[in-house]
């Protein structure tokens, strides 16, 4: 936004609202929000905020940055040409699950039972779990999911799943465990279970790997594209953006924590292997 001549606090003012998972409250929050007459509603990183504020209003420009699908989720007409309120950036995060469970497959390949963390409350929940059992069974690898939407049930699931022995982990994209990062990332170093993250925020604080989308990159396209809304551009003319590439982040100090070897070949494809090592 700054680059399109806006500054917080000086020529705009923003006003920010967090639901806390906590989806029943989308609905009022985005009505505050239109109630105060807004001029762009950002919704980045969440697809169910984004179809609520599409459902809350059809005039009040959106900017969304989701990982799903916008012309399947009725956001726009199609990626070229949106021809609503709506547009945004769509990368593409759950499509690419089971790329990372064949990336944590080749690293560790002698797990016999592969952790898969994820938030019920998540709309992808139910298709995420499908496309990663499908992905699984064609390699033939045995998944256990486990279940978590506070702190503590995050707790809980790795106590759980350290009790069945579960050899690595990963988890379904979702802002919960962004949030819980650095939870997550501690939990899986202090019970030396090799994890895949799914953005490198993960593997930049000590996660062994991480493959996704560049998310800053998509937040400074969402603050583009809000700056040209701010200038007068039609969301209706603005086509969608998606990624060109995902990043594939390997840890090498963490790989060594780990007592792990990673093949010529997986490092190969890597866009960085030598990152800060895992936290405490």
């Amino acid at each position: 936004m700054k680059e399109a001549g806006y500054v917080e606090g000086q020529n705009v003012l923003i006003e920010y609202r967090w639901a806390e998972d906590q989806h029943d409250r989308l609905p009022e929050l985005l009505a505050d929000l239109i109630h105060r007459q807004v001029a762009v509603i950002a919704t980045p990183p969440s697809t169910r905020t984004a179809v609520a504020a599409k459902a809350a209003t059809n005039t009040v420009p959106i900017v969304f940055g989701i990982g799903d699908d916008p012309v399947k989720l009725g956001l726009v007409a199609n990626l070229a040409r949106p021809g609503g309120n709506a547009t945004g950036v769509s990368y593409l995060s759950q499509e690419i699950g089971p790329k990372r469970l064949g990336l944590l497959h080749e690293l560790v390949s002698g797990a016999a039972l592969v952790a898969v963390l994820i938030n019920p409350n998540s709309e992808f929940a139910e298709s995420a779990t499908r496309d990663l059992q499908t992905a699984a069974r064609a390699i033939g690898q045995r998944l256990d999911i486990f279940k978590a939407t506070t702190k503590s049930e995050i707790d809980t699931a790795f106590r759980t799943l350290v009790g069945r022995q579960a050899d690595a982990l990963m988890i379904v994209a979702d802002t919960l465990f962004l949030s819980r990062r650095v939870q997550l990332v501690t939990l899986a170093a202090r019970r030396a279970i090799p994890a895949i993250w799914t953005s490198r925020e993960y593997a930049d604080i000590g996660g062994l790997m991480s493959y996704g989308t560049n998310l800053a990159d998509v937040w400074r396209q969402v603050g583009v594209y809000t700056g040209r809304i701010l200038k007068g551009a039609k969301p209706a003319d603005l086509p969608v953006e998606q990624p060109t590439k995902f990043e594939f982040i390997i840890n090498l100090q963490t790989a060594t924590t780990l007592c792990l070897d990673v093949p010529p070949t997986l490092l190969a494809r890597a866009d960085e292997g030598q990152i800060p090592g895992p936290p405490g």
